[in-house]
C-alpha cells in the first residue's frame, strides 16, 4: 500500500504539474497574443499615411513601442522581432514576403510581430510551479501576428464621387510597385481631364457614372454629387458609365477635395463592372468652354471602412485589420 500510494503521490503531482503549469502557460501566451496583435495594428496604421511608399522604418518603430504597452505574467514587455513586407490575401504564396517584390493585385503592406517569452527576452521564459518538482523551471512561449493595410472591396453608401475611371489611364500614370502616382518633370503627378472625352496615349480617363441606375441626366447627376452613391458598392458591381459633357453641371464639382471613385475597365458608355476603388483628388470644374474635371491620382487616403473582400490598390485604403 505504501509503494502504491507513493507511485500515486507522484502520479498526481505530475498531473498537477501539467495542469496548472499548462494553463499558466496558456495564459501567458494569449497576453502574449494580445501585444502582438496591437503592436502589429500599430505599425500597420502608419505604412500608407503621408500619401507616400510604405514606410516600413515608421512603421516598425510604432509596432516596437506599441510592444511596451502591454505585459505578460506582470512582466512589462520590451522586446518583439518586428518585420515588414508583403502579406498575400490570396494565400499563394502562404507567409511574408520581402518588401522590395513587385506587389500583385492581392498583395497587402503588411507588419508582422513576434513577442516571446525566452532567455533574453521579456523577462525570460515563463516560469512554473509545480514542474519544478521535476527539475523543470519554466519554458518559452511566443505569439506572431500580421497586420495587414488593404484597399477596399466595398464602399459603403454615400463614399464615392460619380465618376468612373478607366484602369488604362492607371497603367500610364500609376506606379503599382510603389503604390503611389506617377510625377512630371516638376515632381507633381500627372493632370487629367475627365468628363469630355479627353484621351491620353488613346486611353479615356473616365465619364460621369449614375452606379447602379442608367440616368444621364443632370439632375440625377447633380443628387449624386452632392449625396453620392445611394447604395453600398462592391467590386464586381456593374455600374452605368454615362457619356456627355452637362454644360450646366460644372458649377455644381467641389474643388480641392480628395474623393473615392470606381474604377473600370474601359471609361465608355455602357454597363460595366466595377474593378477597383480608387483616390482621386479633384483640383476643380471647369465649366465655359471647358466642360470637364480636372484632378490627379493620390495615395494614402484613408476611408472609414470596408467589408468583403479588398481590390487593387490605387490610392484608397481601409483601417488595418489582422491577417492571422
Amino acid at each position: 500500500m505504501a509503494i502504491t500510494m507513493s507511485f500515486a503521490l507522484i502520479a498526481a503531482l505530475a498531473f498537477g504539474a501539467f495542469a496548472v503549469d499548462l494553463g499558466h502557460a496558456y495564459m501567458t501566451q494569449a497576453e502574449l497574443q494580445t501585444a502582438a496583435d496591437a503592436s502589429a495594428l500599430s505599425g500597420a496604421g502608419v505604412l500608407l499615411t503621408g500619401g507616400s511608399a510604405p514606410n516600413w522604418n515608421s512603421a516598425a518603430v510604432a509596432a516596437g513601442d506599441a510592444v511596451k504597452l502591454n505585459s505578460s505574467d506582470g512582466q512589462v514587455l520590451q522586446n518583439a522581432s518586428v518585420r515588414g513586407g508583403y502579406w498575400n490575401l490570396a494565400g499563394s504564396p502562404s507567409g511574408m514576403q520581402s518588401t522590395s517584390i513587385y506587389p500583385g493585385t492581392y498583395d497587402a503592406p503588411a507588419i508582422q510581430v513576434t513577442v516571446s517569452r525566452a532567455t533574453g527576452l521579456n523577462g525570460g521564459p515563463v516560469g512554473f510551479f509545480f514542474a519544478k518538482l521535476f527539475g523543470v523551471n519554466g519554458g518559452p512561449v511566443s505569439a506572431t501576428s500580421v497586420a495587414i493595410v488593404a484597399a477596399p472591396g466595398h464602399v459603403a453608401a454615400g463614399g464615392l464621387f460619380p465618376v468612373a475611371i478607366g484602369k488604362c489611364i492607371y497603367s500610364q500614370y500609376w506606379n503599382a510597385q510603389t503604390g503611389t502616382p506617377k510625377t512630371d518633370a516638376s515632381g507633381k503627378p500627372y493632370t487629367v481631364q475627365i468628363g469630355n472625352g479627353a484621351t491620353y496615349n488613346g486611353c479615356e480617363a473616365g465619364q460621369w457614372t449614375s452606379f447602379l441606375t442608367d440616368n444621364n441626366d443632370v439632375p440625377t447627376v447633380r443628387g449624386l454629387i452632392k449625396n453620392g452613391n445611394p447604395t453600398g458598392l462592391n467590386i464586381g458591381d456593374r455600374i452605368w458609365v454615362e457619356s456627355g459633357v452637362k454644360t450646366t453641371i460644372y458649377s455644381d464639382v467641389p474643388s480641392n477635395v480628395d474623393v473615392v471613385v470606381p474604377v473600370v475597365e474601359q471609361a465608355t458608355s455602357s454597363s460595366q463592372p466595377i474593378i477597383a476603388f480608387a483616390a482621386f483628388h479633384i483640383d476643380n470644374g471647369q465649366g465655359g468652354s471647358g466642360k470637364y474635371i480636372s484632378g490627379h491620382f493620390i495615395a494614402g487616403y484613408k476611408i472609414p471602412t470596408s467589408v468583403g473582400q479588398v481590390g487593387p490598390y490605387y490610392g484608397a485604403y481601409v483601417p488595418p485589420r489582422l491577417a492571422r
